[in-house]
């Protein structure tokens, strides 16, 4: 008999309406368990998704897929939706190389409608669709599902500023968890809890509501007079909600974990001929103690034991020494602040926001906001430093432009998840933000490799830098160090022999695989320098100067291929005069895939096999050009 009854005999939505009323519960029993087991071994967003269970459960009873459409906010609490649309079968492939993504995908599904990772998109998206279906005639339902934690975003109330006047099929639900990877902060949490406490309202507007439809003509009399008269009454005794105000007919709060509440809500929505706003209540990592007493730390997790709940790894590596070197140079410097965008456990700020609560700013999932905020605290004296993922840090491109560079304000950026993330896949990869900040003047860029050099660009960025200046690190901890290598400056080292004929020039965690390739090289006969640059914008003029001595040059660079350093390098060393050929090996124009991260550095040939390759393959090409780049 099969280990999940229920669940393996669903191979489409429709699937999911059939199931017998009596059996939900055991159906989503069932999902969680699968949720659980797949997670425990591929990592993965697992409180998120053992929150929406029974809310997914109900919108596939009552919706019809691929008819209707639904975007899902980041897409990070989807998997029961894929476990529902036909990926049973795959769902043990979760996160892995060629599997199913841990995010909506259109080409797995036709019920995935819009590819999602990034927060605050998803009413703008379906908006978009409504509107698409509208002018084709299509009355099918449109449905955004939105996080508490999300909204704090301002392109969501753009979105629903604009949607408000929609006569069209279209809802918003909103998966109110009370918070979202980090607690919840700001007004709209805040307005959320006076909301859920007062569902009074809602059951007497019911309660109501059926009494008079049993009266006889003159209930069904006094019901218009006070549907006529809805606006006013509730505002005296209840007032408006926020939705209401946007145009959105609300709808809640609802238990998110009740079947039959959620189908009710869901059935009253569709007949609603404007915006609705299901309002759902959920509990972030129900149904597996360890989530529910710690969700934060199973928002986003690696592998771990069923049973204890305990992660298989606890290294906490670049993110917990950052938050380190920052509480110890606050507690000399009252000026030092710290801001994020909801992820402050992620960042490895934890410990500053207890040891110095007035000089910590968790701004919700606003990055825009978190940059000029910054800007503001530097514009008066102080040393504002935005701890951020990488893959986040592109959504406010606009005001490190306008507001930290243009305006010569001095913001520190600590970008987190520099490079390769791996499993996450296409929408978490930190390989923009080098081309991104290249571009951006009055800016300074720092990569180290190495806990030393990251502690020590991070003194330097605050204490010597002007202007707009970046630490980028990577996901993980610190990877091989040669015994004899040392970090003498911060600008670059050079390790090997440099009167070698062939050079490497690289930056950041690839050091530790160009290290290794030396070695492999050497044991084929071939002598070859590293140059290792720490500070890689602006790049040091000596550095330039000591690369055009050499025959042959190869880039290793783990960020994309234009507009990043590795062009910039290779243009400065041929208007200095170099004589030699140059190669450049970096990420073509191309999303990466998700995968690990040596998977993905073994496949982009940027490991030390790869790098040993690409180098041994140039040297035994015939038909070089004085120039050329790979």
């Amino acid at each position: 008999m099969s280990e999940y009854p229920i669940l393996s005999t669903i191979k489409s939505s429709h699937d999911v309406k059939r199931i017998a009323e009596q059996d939900v519960d055991a159906l989503c029993a069932e999902i969680r368990d699968k949720l659980i087991d797949v997670v425990s071994v591929n990592g993965g967003h697992l409180s998120p998704n053992l929150g929406v269970v029974e809310l997914t459960v109900a919108m596939h009873r009552v919706f019809d897929f691929p008819k209707d459409s639904v975007v899902w906010d980041v897409g990070h609490q989807s998997y029961t939706h894929k476990l529902l649309t036909g990926r049973f079968d795959r769902f043990d492939t979760l996160r892995t190389k060629d599997g199913i993504s841990g995010f909506p995908k259109k080409e797995e599904s036709p019920c995935d409608d819009f590819n999602t990772g990034h927060s605050s998109t998803s009413i703008s998206a379906a908006f978009g669709i409504a509107n698409a279906k509208a002018m084709k005639g299509d009355n099918s339902h449109t449905i955004a599902i939105i996080g508490d934690g999300s909204l704090t975003g301002g392109l969501a109330f753009e979105a629903m500023n604009n949607a408000g006047r929609f006569n069209k099929n279209f809802i918003v639900v909103l998966n109110d968890n009370k918070m979202s990877i980090s607690k919840n902060v700001g007004a709209i949490p805040r307005y959320l809890t006076t909301v859920r406490i007062q569902p009074w309202y809602i059951r007497v507007k019911k309660f109501t509501e059926r009494a008079l439809s049993h009266i006889p003509f003159f209930g069904r009399l006094i019901k218009g007079v006070l549907r006529r008269s809805k606006s006013g009454l509730k505002n005296l005794i209840y007032k408006n909600t926020l939705f209401d105000c946007f145009g959105f007919t609300y709808l809640g709060p609802i238990d998110g974990h009740n079947i039959e509440e959620l189908e009710n809500a869901f059935l009253a929505a569709k007949k609603i001929p404007s915006p609705a706003l299901v309002h759902v209540v959920t509990k972030k990592g129900k149904g597996y103690q360890p989530a529910e007493d710690k969700p934060g730390e199973f928002h986003g997790i690696g592998q771990f034991d069923i049973d204890s709940g305990e992660p298989m790894s606890s290294h906490k590596g670049f993110s917990a020494e950052f938050g380190k070197m920052l509480c110890k140079l606050a507690e000399k410097d009252d000026k030092i602040c710290a801001i994020t965008a909801a992820m402050t456990s992620g960042t490895g700020l934890q410990d500053f926001a207890k040891t110095h609560k007035n000089r910590f700013f968790d701004v919700g999932i606003a990055e825009e906001h978190a940059v000029t905020f910054g800007c503001g605290l530097a514009s008066k004296g102080f040393r504002p430093v935005f701890a951020v993922y990488s893959t986040f840090l592109q959504r406010s491109y606009d005001q490190l432009i306008h507001d930290a560079a243009l305006g010569h304000n001095h913001l520190v950026l600590a970008i987190d998840r520099a490079g390769i993330v791996g499993s996450d896949g296409e929408t978490h990869q930190g390989v923009f933000d080098v081309s991104m900040l290249n571009t951006i003047p009055n800016s300074t860029i720092y990569s180290p490799a190495y806990f030393e050099g990251m502690r020590k660009s991070l003194h330097t960025a605050l204490y010597v830098q002007k202007g707009l200046a970046a630490v980028r690190y990577p996901r993980g901890g610190e990877l091989y160090r040669p015994e004899d290598f040392g970090e003498e400056s911060i600008d670059y080292n050079i390790y090997g022999n440099p009167n070698a004929r062939y050079l490497i020039v690289t930056y950041g965690r690839l050091f530790s695989y160009a290290c290794k390739a030396k070695d492999a090289l050497r044991e084929q006969g071939l002598d070859v320098c590293i140059l290792k640059l720490c500070k890689i914008k602006p790049i040091s003029r000596e550095a330039v100067f000591f690369a055009s001595r050499f025959d042959e040059v190869w880039f290793f660079e783990e960020g994309v291929k234009n507009g990043g350093i590795a062009r910039n390098f290779s243009d400065l060393i041929v208007f200095g005069g170099f004589k030699g050929r140059y190669h450049i090996k970096a990420i073509g124009d191309e999303f990466v895939k998700q995968m690990t991260v040596s998977e993905a550095l073994e496949q982009l040939k940027l490991d030390d096999k790869g790098m040993t390759e690409v180098i041994l393959r140039n040297l035994n090409d015939e038909k070089k050009t004085r120039y050329f780049s790979i």
